[in-house]
């Protein structure tokens, strides 16, 4: 929990600091250990409800992982991070962690009292560490397997972010053209008279619309705009979203392989670090989709009765012909969990040549599309001048 306190320093100046801790008395103890006279306590999601630290983890374990490998404990590297740290909010993280360790406390239980700051499957990659006593082998394989996630996000995200611009552009020049342009051309050919084409009557009748009732359409389509947006902040609406995506064949196919990847990178880097099976796939559940989720639950009931991973596993879908022929080879071999990042690297590999693939067909079939509704619309504009200068000849 985070505290705002009050507190005299020892120029008995007032000052204000905020801090993680346990509770009132934790958050005292705290501000005693740093020479302040505290004067009030107060929790501090009253005040500023959105402020978190904001951990790095990939940059905080290789820091602690070089400290590590230059021969200081635990303890020294540790105060070592959190003396050169200038942001307030981290600082006083670091701060509880080095006084749960001078309390005599593990690293992992340290840091599972900032679940704000550090997810569960960082504190189990750290407990499980310290039975074996390679905390320095398990950070760098988080890392390795953090780096391996956030480039396959960055992979899916700029592919996605040419097309979204092609699309957002095409979709102003057709809104100008409609909202601004047609309504003119509308009053030109009412002016001028004459029969016209009956995609061309129905393009002016829009624009007479957009004349006559232009701010109630203007109100509604910013009504709708408010309904999209409110509506993309709703995890309900994002996963109806989703689960219309993934219905395309090709989509939610590579949607699953994307899953899967996650899955078996996550489960195989917690067994490499020494976790059970059974562990490592219930904390791995919320990874895939709610949809699939049930299926992961009975594969690890099915490995908690004692049948065989590959099997539990291919039984519920959750594997693919490349996969199960993998993890039967690891289940021989007693390596599951290097043969199951090996799975993961397979996946992304495939993913990432589909990605390509399809930037590649979406970006120009966009452009074709988008030229083709902008060039409709000019031609529904101007063919009646077309016919005028034809008859004219």
């Amino acid at each position: 929990m985070r505290f705002r306190l009050t507190a005299l320093d020892t120029a008995r100046a007032v000052e204000i600091h905020e801090l993680d801790a346990l509770d009132e008395a934790d958050a005292r103890r705290q501000a005693l250990a740093r020479g302040l006279r505290v004067l009030r306590v107060d929790i501090a999601s009253r005040f500023r409800r959105g402020r978190r630290a904001r951990l790095a983890l990939v940059p905080f374990s290789t820091e602690l992982v070089a400290l590590l490998d230059a021969g200081l404990s635990l303890i020294e590297a540790i105060d070592a991070l959190t003396e050169k740290e200038r942001d307030e909010a981290v600082r006083s993280v670091l701060e509880g962690i080095r006084r749960r360790l001078y309390e005599g406390q593990t690293l992992s239980f340290a840091l599972s009292e900032f679940p704000s700051s550090f997810p569960p499957l960082f504190v189990a990659t750290v407990r499980a560490s310290e039975r074996s006593g390679a905390i320095t082998e398990a950070l760098t394989r988080f890392v390795a397997y953090q780096q391996q996630i956030d480039l396959l996000r960055k992979r899916l995200i700029n592919a996605s972010i040419y097309p979204a611009v092609l699309l957002g552009a095409g979709s102003l020049v057709v809104l100008f053209l409609v909202v601004y342009v047609v309504p003119r051309f509308s009053g030109i050919y009412e002016d001028i008279g004459g029969e016209l084409p009956f995609a061309s009557r129905m393009l002016m009748q829009w624009g007479r619309l957009l004349e006559a009732h232009g701010l109630g359409v203007l109100i509604g389509f910013c009504a709708c705009a408010a309904l999209a947006v409110h509506g993309a902040t709703r995890p309900g609406f994002r996963a109806f979203i989703g689960r219309t995506v993934t219905r395309i064949p090709t989509v939610g196919h590579q949607h699953e392989l994307y899953q899967l990847a996650r899955l078996y990178r996550t489960v195989g880097m917690l067994l490499r670090g020494g976790l059970p099976v059974v562990t490592a796939f219930e904390m791995t559940r919320g990874l895939l989709a709610a949809s699939a989720q049930p299926r992961l639950a009975a594969a690890t009931r099915a490995v908690r009765e004692g049948k065989s991973l590959t099997d539990s596993l291919a039984h519920q879908g959750l594997t693919t012909a490349v996969a199960d022929r993998m993890l039967r080879v690891g289940e021989r071999s007693g390596n599951m969990g290097e043969m199951m990042e090996r799975i993961a690297a397979f996946y992304d590999e495939e993913l990432s040549r589909w990605v390509d693939v399809a930037t590649r067909l979406i970006e120009p079939a966009m452009m074709a599309v988008i030229g083709l509704v902008i060039g409709g619309i000019v031609v529904l504009m101007y063919f009646p001048i077309f016919e005028l200068a034809g008859s004219i000849r």
